[in-house]
């Protein structure tokens, strides 16, 4: 039987209110401090102020899904970790969409938004885009708020209620306001990781499916300091072959005496006179424990600072070369793949899949990460080649609690497939139908894989051509 504390004992070991599980020093886990744990009482959760979609994860995906909602007529929350809005675009400095081609809407009207305010240019048509992340996340901030999304940052995901027919009711989060309660009709996992609907209860594949190896971290880091005119051949700006680039930078920087973990190491071009430069991997960390990404966030650090002071002690055109940012939330490439009604396979890619419910054209290629820095330290041969292929709306549609749709990269799919349809062009599409087909769901009341496929796609096109 636990041995009993008074009060103020509770209140000296930081626990006020629990009941230790364990007896005497190893309660509190002895010379380990680990213990066996202890019993959080029970509490009344406050309920917020109940919006019919909820959002969770404020990236590429979920932005797309909060704003196609919101223009639909639906109230719409969204509910984000980070301090702004935009995820790998703002928090993670990626700098760099890829594959917009065939992306109509949300994605194009940003692009757009982004060229105007001179914060952004196309790089490759239908390809890759460039963008400025602090005039990213002013950009969201206003799109959203004239939409009349309600926003609150600094809260994360920590539980979810379902009901006795597996409908989701609650997403419950933390934050300085404490544990809340979000009550809505339909709701959108956009984490990235699957948080929301791992806590609910959906089953989910991570990693690769041999050894459950996920492709490595990186860490982005935005420079100042030289001149494009005077690097531009270590940049990859609009040059036919993009390798080229990348191996001149690695040969300078093993020059320079250090040898990246990234075998390819990338400069893009923000301005004249700003980059972003991708040049790490932090391999065999587990993206859903927090203690291996602080580990790998300080390893990843460590290695840009190493790397851009190697570079600089080259002098002449690295002489003034310094680090301005590093991403404040490491770069997830993979995190849980949440199963859905439809899988995306590598099947799907090789053949070119068609679908009549498809919500979004994927044109990236296969891009697996090496899993294991042993198997190489750039992208790994997998063999597989992919056509243009579509993601249905059913992928979209977690399988194992009702009332929850996925956007972006923990959408239903295997490893291989994952690996192309991961990136950021692809996430806001998905995004967009997802916020679709949540708005029509509630206007309708009923749920998303009941709604007629033919109000979703007209929805969608009129969506599309009236941004």
């Amino acid at each position: 039987m636990a041995r009993r504390m008074n009060r103020r004992s509770f209140m000296r070991t930081g626990i006020a209110g629990a009941g230790l599980l364990g007896t005497g020093p190893s309660a509190f886990g002895g010379d380990s401090m680990k213990g066996p744990g202890f019993l959080e009482p029970g509490r009344k959760i406050p309920v917020a102020e109940g919006c019919p979609v909820i959002v969770c994860g404020a990236g590429p995906a979920g932005i797309a899904a909060a704003l196609a909602a919101a223009r639909l007529g639906a109230t719409v929350q969204l509910i984000e970790s980070a301090g702004c809005l935009g995820g790998i675009w703002t928090a993670g400095l990626l700098c760099w969409v890829l594959d917009t081609k065939d992306k109509p809407g949300i994605l194009q009207e940003i692009l757009s938004q982004l060229r105007q305010r001179r914060a952004g240019y196309v790089n490759v048509p239908g390809a890759s885009f460039a963008y400025d992340a602090e005039v990213m996340k002013l950009l969201l901030e206003e799109l959203c708020l004239e939409a009349g999304v309600k926003i609150q940052l600094h809260t994360q995901v920590v539980s979810a209620l379902t009901d006795e027919n597996k409908r989701m009711s609650l997403a419950v989060t933390e934050s300085k306001s404490g544990r809340q309660a979000w009550r809505g009709k339909v709701f959108i996992d956009a984490t990235g990781d699957g948080d929301l609907a791992a806590r609910a209860g959906c089953g989910f594949d991570l990693g690769r499916p041999q050894d459950g190896v996920t492709q490595p971290m990186s860490m982005m880091a935005i420079l100042t300091g030289a001149e494009h005119e005077r690097i531009k051949e270590f940049v990859r700006d609009r040059e036919r072959r993009a390798s080229t680039p990348k191996k001149r930078l690695l040969a300078e920087l093993q020059k320079a005496g250090v040898e990246p973990s990234y075998g390819q190491p990338t400069l893009f071009r923000i301005y004249d006179n700003l980059f972003c430069l991708a040049a790490n991997h932090e391999y065999g960390y587990v993206p859903t424990d927090a203690a291996q990404i602080t580990k790998a966030t300080f390893h990843a650090r460590a290695e840009i600072h190493k790397l851009v002071n190697a570079l600089r002690s080259l002098g002449g055109v690295w002489e003034n070369l310094r680090v301005v940012a590093t991403n404040e939330h490491i770069g997830v490439r993979e995190g849980r793949r949440i199963h859905g009604l439809y899988t995306v396979s590598t099947d799907d890619l090789v053949s070119g899949a068609r679908h009549e419910d498809g919500v979004c054209r994927v044109h990236f290629n296969v891009d697996v990460h090496s899993p294991k820095r042993e198997e190489g330290t750039a992208t790994g041969g997998v063999g597989v080649r992919a056509k243009p292929y579509d993601i249905p709306l059913r992928a979209l549609i977690a399988r194992d609690v009702k009332g929850l749709l996925l956007a972006g990269r923990c959408i239903s799919g295997d490893f291989i497939a994952h690996s192309s349809y991961r990136v950021t062009g692809d996430a806001v599409a998905m995004g967009q139908a997802a916020g679709v087909a949540a708005a029509l769901a509630v206007q309708n009341n009923c749920l998303p894989q009941d709604l007629p496929w033919e109000q979703i796609k007209t929805s969608l096109h009129r969506f599309d051509t009236t941004l």
